[in-house]
Order: C-alpha cells, then structure tokens, then sequence
C-alpha cells in the first residue's frame, strides 16, 4: 500500500519510506492511500479472539501488503506480549487500561511495535539510523524502551526540562546504550519544532538519516486502533454490543485518530469524545470552526500539554476538512487542573477506582455527556503510579503502591544533555554525533 502525505504536493511512498522518513518532504504527515473496513461478520464473533488475535487482523489491514504475514504475526505477537482489560467502574461506565506494557503506557503498543517494523526495514542496511522523538511524558519511555538495544538505531529524545514527572524522565533518562536524552530549555511544542525542523533541514538530510518516532510516525500511530476493536470485543463479552461511546484524553491525538480509523474500518462505536485540558486548540476549533494554535501551559496532565497537535492534519484530511462531518463525529471537552483533581478524588473515594490525571479527564467527560441507553469507555493511558506525587496529594490516602517494573527505572542514575530551543543548537549536536 502506498501512502501520500496530507499536504498533498509530493509523490506517494511505500510503507517502507514513510516509515523510515517519518515525515513527509511537504510538511505533511503520511496517510495510507485506502482504509479497508471489515465484514459485518467479523464483529459478530470479535469477543472470541485475543487481544493478539484481533490486533492481528488489524494489522494485516494496514501492513498486510508489505510484510510477509508470518512475519507480521512475529511483529504482532512480539509487540503485545500483554493484555489491556476493560474494567467497570460504575453505572454505565467502563475504563480501558492501556497501562500494561513495559511501560505502563498507552503508547507502549506503538512505540515497540515501530521499533521493530522498522528493524525489519532496515535488515542489512548498514547505515546508522537516528530516531528522533519529542515529548511530554510517556511517548519518549515507551519509544527509548522500544528502541533499547536495537543494532544500528540510535535514539534521541527531546523533552521539556521540568515539564515531566519524575518517573517519567526516569524511564527514558536511566537507559543509556543507544538512547540520548535531550532536555530542553522549553515547551513540548517546541521539542516538536525542533524535530519536525530537522527532517526538513537539507545538511541533515544529506549527512544524516533521521526518522521520527512520535504519533506522526504511520507505524506509531496506527497500531493504536488495535486498542479499540479489543475494546469493543470486551464488552461484547459482557453483552454489550451498541451505543458505545469512547472518551479519549488527547494531546497531540494520535491516539484518536487511530480510533477513528477503527471506526473507519467499520468498528461499532457511536461516537467519540476528546477530552482536553487547559490545551484547549482542538475543543475550540470544534466550537468554533477556526484552528488556532498556540504555546502550550503546564498542566498536571502533562502528557496533553500540547498547543499545536501534529495529528490535527490527519484527522482534518480524513474528513477532508469539513468542520461538520469532524464536529459529527467528535464532541470536545475541557477541563482545569482544579476540576480534574476533583475527579479523580471523587472516582477513588466513590467507587475504588484510582485514576491517573489523564485518565480521570476521560472519565468526566463521559460522566458529562453520556446519553440514556448510552455506555461509555474512558482510556485509561498510564498507570497512576507514574504520576505517584500528584495523585497522593489528592488522593490523601497514603501512599499509591509502586509497581516493580517502575521501581526498577527509578534506582537508576539519570543521564542527559541541556539543549537550548534553538535549532542552530540541535542542528550542531545532530551532526557531532
């Protein structure tokens, strides 16, 4: 399958070059050329396959073509080598938990299976290949954790200096080996600009060979829609097999566009909600109709921080850029530091369920907007435990428990390079190395 890029003005590639190019030489971001829906029937029986099962099937929609199908079952079957339950949690509500990866983060799914699509890519291929990834939390520890120890893949991840919980940095920052750590005087957005500027900066590109593994990526962002048909097969299971509506806490909404996608392909869900913090872009532009960027603010969900969403230019592609049919599609939410800490006190202490910051956006937009005969999913994206300071203080329950595979990241050393936010800056280290 080839893939054309959402500004349009280049030729299409082949799976291979996008993903290795990461970003397209227009600008734009890579869209696969057709999306294949499913049967009917296979949503009829979905509740009776794994989660590795019908990831699978997904993948085979969207990789299929390229990859051999044994070795794609390989791919798959090494990526998800845990579950992702859903979790009732009260009345009509239910919570996806995406936090049982290496990680405990949604973005473990994507982050590792790239890592090894692209090793499949690059067999034989003797050149260094240099990721870059920019983020606000948890996509820098899934994608380092990925890549660690991946022959030829060197792994550069920029994140804003202070902006990041302590766990967080830590499972990126402790790894060494092939893995950079790179702190930056400065916001998520501009740890984005620094890495989109790169692909398109031509001493780089001659001396160089970058790709980038944020949700721009096709191979990060797409494996994230085996999220929602497990989702649905889950609750199929308990019956439920109509009127679902899935509420996503969003940032730079890769991880809901990969549910519309899912929806695309013929997935049963109703309707989706994106849940937002005080970086509100996408809320205001399904108010209003105007897309208008701006410098993020630091919130206590910080893995949403995010005040221009690379993957808005999908999702605006997908609808070919029709407000309506977006505004049909997705309802948006937004919600204060203040008002997401009420929530997840109230979830804890009302039903026994412990929220992270992000996932408790999810559970109230949903809480707000669900209509009778309706159930709701809310994606639970990290373990609360990598937010463990913010969610004791509201919580007032004493300490919340510390899994082991976290505890291990946090007795390591931290290792990383101060970088200012000026691209000179990067463009000069990227070419010491």
């Amino acid at each position: 399958m080839n893939y054309y890029s959402t500004n349009k003005s280049v030729p299409k590639v082949s799976l291979k070059e996008a993903v290795i190019k990461g970003l397209a030489d227009d600008k734009g971001l890579f869209m696969p050329e057709r999306i294949e829906a499913f049967p009917e029937s296979f949503f009829e029986t979905i509740h009776q396959r794994s989660f590795q099962e019908i990831s699978f099937e997904v993948a085979k929609k969207f990789f299929g073509e390229d990859v051999p199908e044994a070795d794609l079952k390989a791919l798959v079957d090494d990526t998800l080598n845990f579950d992702c339950p859903v979790v009732h949690v009260n009345d009509n509500i239910f919570s996806l938990e995406l936090f049982h990866g290496p990680t405990l983060a949604f973005k473990d799914v994507g982050g590792r299976f790239m890592a090894r699509l692209l090793a499949y890519f690059l067999k034989g291929n003797e050149a260094q290949v240099n990721v870059l990834v920019a983020t606000s939390g948890d996509t820098g520890s899934a994608v380092a954790n990925g890549f660690l120890g991946v022959p030829g893949i060197y792994v550069y991840v920029l994140y804003p200096k202070g902006l990041v919980s302590e766990i967080q940095e830590k499972q990126f920052t402790t790894l060494g080996q092939n893995i950079t750590a790179l702190e930056v005087e400065g916001t998520f957005d501009d740890c984005q600009r620094l890495v989109k500027t790169a692909f398109l900066d031509q001493q780089l590109k001659t001396g160089l060979t970058l790709t980038s593994a944020n949700s721009i990526n096709v191979a990060r962002f797409l494996p994230q829609a085996f999220y929602y048909f497990n989702a649905y097969a889950r609750l199929r299971e308990r019956g439920v097999t109509e009127d679902i509506v899935v509420s996503v806490p969003s940032g730079n909404f890769g991880n809901l566009t990969a549910g519309l996608f899912a929806k695309k392909m013929g997935l049963p869900i109703k309707r989706f909600i994106a849940a937002n913090n005080e970086n509100d872009i996408v809320y205001n532009y399904l108010k209003s109709g105007k897309y208008e960027p701006r410098a993020s603010v630091a919130t206590i969900a910080n893995a949403m921080d995010v005040g221009d969403p690379s993957n808005f230019a999908r999702i605006l592609d997908l609808y070919d850029h029709s407000h309506a049919a977006i505004q049909s599609e997705i309802t948006g939410y937004r919600y204060s530091d203040s008002e997401i800490k009420e929530v997840l006190s109230e979830v804890y202490h009302k039903y026994g369920y412990l929220t992270d910051p992000h996932g408790a956006t999810g559970y109230k937009a949903l809480d707000e907007a669900l209509l009778d005969g309706e159930v709701g999913v809310f994606l639970e994206t990290a373990h609360p435990a990598k937010f463990t300071e913010t969610v004791e203080k509201i919580i007032g329950a004493g300490k919340v428990p510390l899994p082991e595979k976290l505890a291990e990241f946090m007795k390591g050393e931290k290792l990383s390079i101060p970088l200012s936010k000026e691209f000179d800056d990067f463009r000069a280290f990227l070419l010491q190395q």
